[in-house]
């Protein structure tokens, strides 16, 4: 879910009482499309093994740091889908590849 202001014509993560830069209040929540684009990515080498950790461009234009299942390395440009995934015993958003990159 996101907000989204009808006013302002614009989505809005994370949430807030006001849409940033216009003050607009009439925020509602409407469903993502759960599909993006990788803005950026780098891969975290660590002792319990590597992973990524990448900006996810939302169809509905926020970015999110999440990070793509399945891989390591991640393309700039790549089209994912978003899931909940468990990581560490708590819900998060991940993403899994679902396009080549753009």
């Amino acid at each position: 879910m996101l907000q989204y202001s009808p006013s302002a014509n614009r989505y809005v993560l994370f949430p807030r009482v006001a849409v940033p830069g216009t003050g607009e209040t009439d925020l509602e929540w409407v469903e993502a499309r759960g599909t993006g684009t990788v803005y950026a990515a780098t891969v975290t080498r660590a002792r319990s093994g590597d992973f990524n950790v990448v900006i996810v461009e939302l169809d509905e234009g926020p970015r999110l740091m999440s990070r793509v299942d399945g891989i390591l390395e991640v393309a700039i440009g790549t089209r994912v889908g978003a899931r909940i995934a468990e990581i560490d015993g708590e819900p998060a958003v991940v993403f899994d590849v679902i396009g080549d990159p753009v």
